[in-house]
Formats: structure tokens, C-alpha cells, sequence
């Protein structure tokens, strides 16, 4: 059985759109927030333009997809390190999919991670894309979610 250690994370959020009217009609305010988290620079978010949000900020639905995506790096990159991979670059390009019904509900229900990483020997490459495997096991993130995270895994190999 595995046994749990508790992590607590805190964050507050601050609706700075209520303009003069507030919520007084769908028009009147903005959707721009900031979100705070005590020594941390603070981020500003609106919602996703096509919800009349400030397309220059992040969204809800951007930060969710760069947690997974963040998340994976983090894991796979430990893994690598344990595992004497020497990893020199790692960029990911993240798809997600949101479906939303007719009520305006809606959830995330795909994303596939597009990991590229550069390592320097190519007979590390096998354990690499293990190593890839473990992470998408690992991701705190992405456990957390009600159904699979994807990936495709490319690489370059600087050496032999």
C-alpha cells in the first residue's frame, strides 16, 4: 500500500473587471482577474476571448494544459537526472480539447503532449522514451484528471 504525504498549496484570485456597473447586464464587466500566491509574482487572467475575454492575458483553459504539459517536463526531466540521461533541451507544443454542451457546461476531455528533447547519446534514446512513460505515470497533474494524457516523444541525439 502507498502511503501519502499531504502537500497544500494556497492561491487567491481577484476579480479586477467589475468596472462602474458590475454584473449589471453580460456586457457590463470585464472577465480580467489577477491571480495572487504569496511570493510569487502575480499573473493576470481573463477568460478565453470566445467568452469575451482579454485575449492578451492567460486563460483558465491556457494554464490548465501548460500545468499538464509543466508537470510532465518536471517529472521527466527528474527522471532522466536519476537515470545518468543528459538531457540539454526540452520543449513541448500541448493540444487540448474542451468540449462544452448546449448548457455552456463543458470539460477537457483529450490532451496530447507534443514533448521534444534533445539528449546527447543515442543509445540513451530507449531509456528516454521510458523515461517519458514514467513521467506521464507520475505527473501529479495529470493523475488528477478523469481521462488520459498522451504523448509523442521526439528526440535529437547531439552524439553516439
Amino acid at each position: 500500500m502507498t502511503e501519502w504525504r499531504e502537500h497544500n498549496y494556497k492561491s487567491s484570485i481577484i476579480w479586477t473587471g467589475a468596472g462602474t456597473q458590475g454584473t449589471k447586464s453580460y456586457l457590463s464587466y470585464e472577465r480580467d482577474y489577477e491571480i495572487h500566491i504569496e511570493g510569487k509574482p502575480s499573473i493576470k487572467g481573463s477568460s478565453d476571448p470566445m467568452f469575451r475575454g482579454n485575449p492578451d492575458v492567460h486563460n483558465p483553459e491556457d494554464m490548465f494544459l501548460a500545468s499538464v504539459s509543466a508537470c510532465h517536463m518536471l517529472w521527466f526531466l527528474h527522471i532522466c537526472s536519476t537515470n545518468r540521461i543528459l538531457v540539454s533541451a526540452y520543449n513541448d507544443h500541448a493540444e487540448g480539447t474542451m468540449h462544452e454542451g448546449e448548457d455552456g457546461a463543458g470539460q477537457f476531455t483529450s490532451i496530447t503532449l507534443h514533448p521534444h528533447a534533445t539528449i546527447t547519446h543515442k543509445a540513451d534514446l530507449h531509456k528516454a522514451h521510458d523515461a517519458h512513460i514514467e513521467a506521464n505515470k507520475k505527473c501529479f497533474i495529470a493523475n488528477s484528471l478523469n481521462f488520459p494524457v498522451h504523448h509523442n516523444a521526439t528526440f535529437d541525439c547531439l552524439g553516439d
